[in-house]
């Protein structure tokens, strides 16, 4: 983590995102106090893929649309 200066973050602030891109986390201080962290946001693209491809086996699972399958529908598209 990177310690700055209120002042040094506010003249510098462009350089300072562009490290919080990277994944580091800076720490903003006043007369070398902390009050603020500058972290990486939490983008809904960014999700773990792992995560991801569970939340969708989860999804699929049983889905049906009255008496079809979301299976079914799959197969039948096939064979056009």
């Amino acid at each position: 983590m990177v310690t700055v200066g209120s002042f040094e973050a506010k003249t510098h602030l462009p350089a300072l995102l562009d490290r919080v891109v990277q994944g580091e986390t800076v720490q903003i201080t006043k007369r070398g106090v902390p009050v603020a962290k500058l972290v990486p946001a939490d983008l809904p693209g960014k999700k773990d893929i792992k995560e991801a491809a569970k939340e969708i086996r989860q999804m699929r699972k049983g889905v049906r649309l009255g008496r079809v399958s979301v299976h079914q529908l799959i197969d039948e598209g096939r064979r056009y």
